[in-house]
């Protein structure tokens, strides 16, 4: 069986998810990457977006996720957003990574992140 892996990076979204007061009320930008592994041959075979993820749509549901209901880890952000990636029936597998850049911590650091892959039951 063929391997085939869609990925969206970068997509960066202001919410307000953490563990402490002020970034709940001031929020902070989070970054997204995902990869999908979903079959794409028929999409190649027939060029018709109907027969894979359309990506657009896929980064509007991430980005509503990521801006909506707040919490504390992004270990339960990035759990919420495989999730959207598997209900859509052509995702077999999703590789979510959640970096909070501006995470409130006193050492200098460039990116603190949460990289987890779900997949079908």
């Amino acid at each position: 069986m063929d391997t085939d892996v869609i990925t969206l990076t970068g997509l960066k979204v202001h919410g307000r998810h953490g563990v402490f007061g002020h970034e709940r009320e001031a929020g902070q930008d989070f970054i997204v990457d995902v990869a999908l592994a979903t079959p794409t041959g028929r999409a190649a075979a027939t060029d018709d977006l109907e027969h894979t993820v359309d990506y657009g749509v896929l980064a509007d549901t991430l980005a509503d996720i990521v801006a909506g209901e707040p919490c504390n880890l992004i270990e339960t952000l990035a759990e919420r957003l495989a999730a959207a990636c598997l209900a859509h029936e052509r995702v077999e597998r999703a590789r979510v990574t959640v970096h909070k850049p501006q995470a409130p911590i006193p050492q200098h650091f460039t990116d603190v992140a949460v990289t987890i892959e779900r997949g079908r039951e």
